[in-house]
């Protein structure tokens, strides 16, 4: 039996691709265990998914002065060590990696001991976790075909976004009874899974206003519930959801949302109309907007600069959008995107 390491963490973007792949990595035999950090939120979800699990010590790479730059590098020095341990005691033959900055000591550790790497960029320019993993990298897996430009050609290989099969078998009748909600049209919204300040806020704002035309399922994240509104018709707030999202998204109409990449391929399998609020360049490397732009571009989303969001403006782009549903849906239908899973297991089994 063949073995493999998984390694990524910090947020879900850099963890649910990698539960994406589990089932067709069991079903191809492969033996599988993960590396990611020390109580980090990783650890949780994977175990769940009954995969061994490793922490190691990571610390986070930065682009701005800290005075954790000073200690850190240590962290991610100690952490190659333990990495490298693991990777000898379990002597797998390749390890994937979804970035985060506790995925670099991993891939690097994996390198110096000859271990084949393949590493997911999700987003249209890679990350600075992704660009120190690149060096060390055999094959460097994209969703954008923008992404190509800025990595090794030889290295570089467009397989869009693994998506967890499970999203796709939603039920709307199920939700429906979890719901309790009538007939409205119903308004999903997806904060991210730290959750969104600023999105919250205005959405808590316009609610009144919004609930005229639909039934909300908001996701604001951990310890962003707001207890007075708890029970109020028509609207649902929830911290975060698991098993419950596929049947949400079968209900959903219409969908508002971050612009993480992993969050809008989904969205763009789904078939789901949806308002991107990509998060600020202020407060960000630009990512998301680069991958809202993208999405606006191609005609299958409707966004909001996180400058330009108010209470006013987001009900009024939900009520367009609703509006003008078909017209994105039809461009999404044009979309030859697919399910990354395929293409990331074939490079797998072909390296490994």
């Amino acid at each position: 039996m063949k073995k493999i390491i998984l390694t990524g963490g910090g947020t879900a973007g850099h963890i649910t691709p990698n539960i994406a792949l589990l089932p067709a990595l069991k079903e191809a035999g492969y033996d599988i265990k993960y590396i990611g950090s020390k109580n980090g939120m990783e650890e949780g979800l994977i175990k769940a998914q009954n995969i061994p699990y490793e922490g190691i010590s990571s610390g986070k790479l930065r682009r701005y002065f800290d005075l954790k730059n000073f200690t850190d590098p240590f962290k991610v020095l100690k952490g190659l060590f333990e990495a490298k341990s693991i990777i000898k005691k379990y002597s797998p033959d390749i390890v994937f990696s979804k970035g985060g900055f506790v995925s670099v000591p991993v891939v690097i550790a994996a390198a110096l001991s000859k271990v084949p790497v393949i590493i997911h960029e999700s987003d249209i320019t890679p990350g600075l976790a992704n660009k120190i993993a690149t060096k060390f990298a055999t094959k460097i897996c994209t969703n954008f075909p923008e992404t190509l430009q800025y990595l090794p050609k030889n290295k570089a290989v467009l397989t869009g976004s693994p998506i967890r099969k499970e999203l796709l078998c939603g039920d709307r009748e199920v939700a429906k009874k979890l719901t309790g909600f009538g007939d409205k049209p119903t308004l999903l919204i997806i904060g991210g899974s730290l959750g969104s300040v600023i999105v919250n806020n205005a959405v808590r704002k316009s609610l009144d206003d919004i609930l005229k035309e639909f039934n909300v399922i908001h996701i604001c994240g951990k310890g962003n519930e707001d207890e007075s509104l708890i029970g109020k018709p028509g609207y649902l707030q929830y911290e975060y959801v698991d098993k419950e999202l596929k049947d949400f998204f079968a209900l959903s109409d219409v969908v508002v949302s971050r612009a993480g990449a992993n969050t809008i391929c989904e969205l763009l399998a789904l078939r789901k109309p949806n308002l991107l609020i990509p998060l600020s360049g202020a407060a960000s490397r630009g990512d998301q907007i680069l991958n809202a732009k993208s999405f606006e571009n191609a005609g299958y989303s409707k966004v909001i600069e996180e400058e330009d969001l108010s209470n006013i403006s987001l009900s009024a782009e939900i009520h367009k959008l609703y509006k003008n549903r078909q017209n994105y849906i039809d461009a999404m239908s044009k979309s030859d995107a697919n399910n990354g899973v395929s293409n990331i297991i074939k490079l797998i089994k072909q390296y490994s």
